[in-house]
């Protein structure tokens, strides 16, 4: 368990020559053969083991292990079933409970039901001897197999409490967080290797985290340490091969492929890896390659099916990949990834679908009916403007997927539910997305999300997904500003604080900073800085040059390399960006003073939520009330002061006095948005002051600075209506429903807007979707959509005018209406 394995063998090996053939150092001795990289000298060991000790069904189960190292595929069978038959004849010789956990698991590979074993088996083993670590190890190995995360943690965690010092079940909870949480990971990888420090495993996970991070400098290292301990070790070398892939050194990955299969020819975990390792990379063209090429040397390779599965569904080969789908989950009932596709494919089958030209859109039949034409239309507007900016002609239909269930979308998109601060994900030709029905009140504005979305379908396409996730976010979210300013990110307060701090990530590694931030502020300061370096490279170096950086990543060049080709050595574009970023920050308010009352920032949110000042919390940060008095005092123009001032003259009523404060505020920083916004507070001052004209002036600024204002684009629409200027009912209604287009408002005032306009075909679309949104009066808005209809030739105003009668049969407007319709011949449609 220490890592000694040099010293173990020998040991192992001099115990067998003073004590014979005994069963436990035969096991020691291969078990430390195996762990160098010495696959022949095992099976040479395990052969003799095997014929001094017949009876062993432990030493058969080795052996197993010993003979697919060497290739000896159907030799490790006979094993599998020589431990089954064994048993199954003398079940009442193998009763200890290393027999029975043997027994167990060669049966699960047999095909016994992974439940009854687990339940019966391994649990009667754990009960018979509870520090025995095999056991805890097989039920952890069982549970990660079926992607049973919370149940392998803790079967692991149940090992530990009897084993704490094993490093091989530290390593298990380091895989069982992997997937979720990389702080607990790195502390269960820092466990292993404090009590192993030659732990493969742990060395190789450390290694899977750089290149998921696209350090592959460090990642060279830790596969380094690894093959030290092992030389021929195939997943070291199909992490080699993985990163030759990355860095376009096709000679090498053939080279560290050959040595991945050196030992084991046609071993399947090899290519399912390198592959399964570039689709999380989105080179999912190439992953499925690789897995079918895994699935050619073993058909029954469960991994590789379930991942090739994934890997054509996100490619948009959508009955292939649905089918595959439901093969896995029959071969592997418990297998939690399969059941939730399979369950999720049964959810999609009741979705509308939506398609033109370019884009198949699906989501909820109710959605669809309600706002999927303006799905459709923003995502044409999207492909419009970008595919012509870029460039890019794109070679098919564009998949869109919205769904309504936060966890379907986690399904569709992850595999597992989870992952709640995603709003939308994009593959290349496929967009998942959350609906706004999932959003639970929050402020997320869905047509920035799907512009964010389409920009990746252009983007990843025009590399061949070959691009790094901070360049795609960045371009992503740099687009969202240019087509709408009240869109993205932009800089603010603790933006401002960590850029002067000097928490700016290298341009050269800025794509860690997405895979283990320190809290969720820092993820979207990942985000932020991302958009801030395509700025730097827009304004710098001008479009053509990106597109020819872009060109470069399709062709296999490292980012780092495209770049400096393209604009300049990586260290002056460093150099350049920071002063760049320093700039912007230095720019936000100046008038302002941003010193803050002591502490680290607030950092409460994830996604692409907006985040309150937590002024009170400041506030508590200094000794006390007396020293805040007097530090605000000496600060008149301090960011943190002005708010704290005018939120205690609003809560006092003061409306004349905090009107001042805010609108200095606002006068000073006229970006402020988001909730705790000066422009919500200034607009409630002259609300509340009789000042109308003066509100409706403040929420218009904020309107046009903040996309999810949704109070403030409900008092426009009022205010606008109130004064009959329908171009601002209008355009507030449009933003209120980008925000939620399901709830009935701000259709109504839609409609009225449209209506006063004379813009029938506006008017007919927003009375369509009130009469679906389950109206209060359903026989009026039946009635109201039937009059325009009417007007509009379209002979389904008679079905609309009968429903109104069928609600209210004495409806006299109604029935007015439908007389009209009888006198007048109905117009062709």
């Amino acid at each position: 368990m220490a890592g000694q394995y040099r010293q173990a063998a020998a040991l192992a090996e001099k115990a067998l020559e003073d004590y014979g053939s005994k069963e436990e150092w035969q096991l020691l001795l291969t078990r430390a053969l195996l762990a160098q990289g010495k696959y022949a000298e095992a099976r040479k060991v395990i052969t003799n083991a095997l014929a001094n000790n017949s009876w062993s069904i432990r030493l058969r189960w080795q052996a197993r292990e010993v003979f697919l190292a060497n290739g000896q595929t159907a030799k490790a069978a006979e094993m599998v079933d020589a431990v089954v038959d064994t048993v199954s004849a003398q079940p009442r010789a193998y009763r200890e409970a290393p027999d029975m956990l043997v027994f167990g698991q060669a049966a699960l590979l047999k095909g016994a039901d992974p439940k009854r074993v687990l339940d019966t088996v391994f649990d009667g083993a754990r009960k018979a001897e509870p520090k025995l670590r095999d056991i805890y190890l097989a039920a952890g190995e069982l549970a990660l197999s079926k992607h049973d995360y919370d149940l392998a943690a803790k079967k692991f965690e149940e090992g530990l409490k009897q084993l704490p010092d094993d490093p091989d079940l530290h390593f298990g909870l380091a895989r069982c967080y992997a997937p979720s949480d990389a702080e607990l990971t790195e502390r269960a990888i820092e466990a292993t290797l404090a009590r192993n420090s030659n732990h493969v495993g742990a060395l190789l996970l450390l290694a899977d985290h750089c290149i998921d991070a696209e350090d592959y400098g460090e990642a060279d290292k830790w596969l380094d340490r690894a093959l030290a301990v092992n030389p021929v070790h195939p997943d070291a070398w199909a992490y080699r091969a993985v990163l030759a892939h990355f860095r376009n050194q096709p000679e090498k990955e053939k080279q560290a492929r050959q040595a991945a299969l050196k030992s084991w020819k046609d071993n399947p975990r090899v290519d399912h890896l390198i592959g399964k390792k570039l689709s999380q990379h989105y080179r999912f063209a190439e992953g499925a390659a690789l897995q079918r090429q895994a699935l050619e040397f073993d058909p029954g390779y469960l991994p590789a099916k379930a991942q090739l599965a994934q890997d054509l569904l996100r490619l948009g080969a959508e009955d292939e990949g649905w089918r595959l789908a439901d093969v896995v989950q029959q071969e592997d009932a418990y297998d939690v990834e399969a059941y939730n596709l399979t369950t999720l494919h049964q959810t999609i089958g009741k979705f509308a679908t939506l398609t033109n030209e370019h884009f198949v859109v699906r989501m909820s039949a109710h959605e669809a009916r309600i706002y999927g034409a303006r799905v459709l239309e923003l995502l044409e507007e999207a492909r419009k403007k970008l595919c012509a900016k870029y460039g890019v002609a794109l070679r098919d239909p564009t998949l869109v997927e919205i769904f309504p269930e936060q966890k379907d979308f986690a399904v569709r998109t992850f595999g597992v539910p989870g992952n709640p601060g995603y709003l939308g994900v994009c593959f290349g030709s496929v967009i998942t997305a959350n609906s706004p029905a999932s959003q639970s009140g929050k402020g997320v504005n869905w047509e920035a999300v799907l512009w964010h979305e389409f920009a990746h379908v252009v983007t990843l396409q025009m590399t061949r997904n070959k691009m790094p996730r901070w360049l795609s976010e960045g371009i992503s979210v740099y687009e969202e500003l240019q087509a709408n300013p009240a869109w993205g990110q932009k800089m603010e307060p603790r933006y401002r604080e960590m850029i002067l701090g000097g928490e700016l990530t290298p341009v050269s590694k800025l794509s860690g900073a997405f895979l283990s931030p320190e809290t969720d502020l820092h993820l979207q300061f990942a985000y932020y800085q991302s958009a801030l370096v395509v700025e730097y490279l827009m304004q710098r170096f001008g479009l053509e040059r990106l597109k020819e950086v872009l060109k470069s990543l399709s062709e296999g060049l490292e980012v780092n390399a495209a770049i400096e080709r393209h604009t300049a050595p990586m260290a002056q574009v460093e150099k350049e960006f920071a002063e760049f970023a320093r700039q912007r920050a230095r720019q936000l308010a100046p008038g302002l003073d941003f010193e803050r009352p002591g502490g680290p920032p607030v950092a409460d949110t994830h996604g692409r939520e907006r985040q309150k000042i937590d002024l009170e919390r400041l506030i508590r940060q200094q000794s006390g009330e007396e020293d805040w008095e007097s530090w605000a005092a000496s600060r008149p123009t301090n960011f943190y002061v002005m708010c704290r001032k005018a939120s205690e003259l609003v809560e006092k009523q003061d409306w004349k006095e905090a009107q001042a404060v805010l609108a200095k505020l606002v006068e000073l920083y006229p970006d402020f948005t988001g909730e705790d916004s000066a422009y919500r507070l200034l607009a409630r001052t002259h609300r509340e002051l009789g000042e109308l004209e003066e509100e409706y002036r403040v929420l218009q600024q904020f309107a046009e600075k903040d996309d999810v204002a949704v109070d403030a684009f409900k008092r426009l629409i009022e205010l606008g209506s109130q004064r009959q200027d329908w171009q601002v009912v209008e355009l507030n209604a449009r933003r209120y429903l980008a925000v939620n287009p399901l709830v009935a408002e701000p259709y109504r005032y839609l409609a009225a807007a449209a209506e006063h306009r004379d813009r029938l075909d506006l008017a007919i679309l927003a009375r369509t979707a009130l009469v679906r949104l389950d109206p209060e009066d359903p026989a009026e808005a039946h009635f109201q959509l039937a009059k325009l209809l009417f007007r509009a030739g379209n002979p389904e105003a008679r079905q609309h005018v009968l429903q109104a009668l069928e609600e209210a049969p004495r409806y006299k407007p109604a029935l007015q209406l439908l007389l009209e319709m009888s006198k007048r011949k109905e117009p062709e449609s």
